[in-house]
């Protein structure tokens, strides 16, 4: 595996060149929105040519984002671009049709925090002890003197806090804390964007949880909880795919319970995964990378072929397994 470049060397690029793409993963969450539109207001204020692409679009949930109309979904006809950043993206082919709609790049740039990222591009820059793609991009901003404006101090305080659990992961740090507080001096109203964050919840949401909770299970002697959400249960609900994120921190705050699993019916025919847990032992990303998928030890996801109840017994004695690991 490649070595980071520099963060100055990604930096150079921004201000070098004119025509750029920024895109993330599919079903993206507040990391992967809140860096896509803090990088793209950046390169605005350089006075760049900025397209943001995400597979999803900007889903409803994340509207309140600062210039949330700014991420748009990939169209049909693929496009050439000087440079195309591809942010919090451990996995290629998972910025999904945002990725095929680049027809060509003069240069790729990855900047991420999830271990099993292989620094894939032309410029990478991984730092796996950050809790957030939004703490990278902080560092890229303050370190080689970029513009960091109030709606960019606010998408990433979005990204940070998200990804973090509102602080509350294990992998936050003290830096994780100064970098709020500076985004707070910034301008960032945080009792106003936590309510929009974690207390503005569609009336929907409530019907799904009730309907998963009524197929919940529990295996490896009551230290693995999980549900499981099929195509049909989601149209008879009116589901949106934005619903059912941090849904699964529902069951893994179980006590007891050491590692959660939630898997979707999608409507390609695959079963999305998502993993959490609560120890290191149990490494998620371990789990999901048998399954074509990475992430980090607490927090992962992959995408994989077969029916739901297959995938789930699949994926279920993958995570037996590790607890009889030494």
């Amino acid at each position: 595996m490649k070595s980071n470049c520099a963060l100055a060397d990604i930096a150079a690029v921004l201000r070098a060149r004119m025509r750029f793409v920024v895109i993330s993963h599919m079903r993206p969450d507040g990391d992967a929105l809140g860096c896509t539109l803090a990088m793209a207001l950046c390169l605005r204020q350089l006075g760049k040519d900025v397209t943001a692409w995400n597979e999803d679009g900007m889903p409803e949930k994340f509207r309140y984002l600062p210039c949330s109309d700014l991420v748009t979904p990939p169209p049909a006809e693929p496009q050439s671009f000087d440079v195309a950043i591809v942010l919090d993206n451990a996995v290629e082919n998972r910025a999904g049709t945002a990725r095929t709609a680049i027809a060509h790049a003069d240069v790729w740039i990855n900047i991420d925090h999830h271990h099993t990222n292989e620094r894939y591009g032309d410029l990478a820059y991984l730092d796996a002890t950050a809790p957030a793609a939004g703490q990278v991009l902080y560092e890229l901003f303050r370190q080689c003197d970029l513009p960091v404006t109030y709606e960019m101090a606010d998408n990433l305080f979005v990204a940070i806090s998200t990804d973090t659990g509102s602080f509350q992961y294990p992998n936050t740090t003290a830096r994780t804390y100064e970098i709020a507080a500076d985004l707070i001096r910034a301008g960032v109203k945080v009792g106003e964007l936590s309510q929009k964050m974690y207390e503005s919840y569609p009336r929907r949401r409530i019907g799904l949880l009730r309907a998963l909770l009524n197929v919940l299970r529990f295996t490896s002697k009551d230290r693995v909880a999980s549900f499981a959400l099929s195509a049909e249960t989601a149209r008879a609900l009116g589901a949106q795919p934005e619903d059912n994120e941090g849904l699964i921190d529902h069951i893994r705050s179980i006590d007891g319970v050491i590692a959660a699993a939630f898997f979707e019916e999608m409507a390609d025919g695959k079963i999305r995964i998502s993993l959490r847990s609560k120890s290191p032992k149990i490494d998620v990303s371990k789990v999901c990378g048998q399954f074509s998928g990475g992430g980090h030890k607490l927090a992962a996801g992959a995408r994989t072929s077969g029916t739901l109840a297959e995938v789930q017994e699949k994926v279920l004695q993958a995570i037996d397994h590790e607890f009889d690991q030494p």
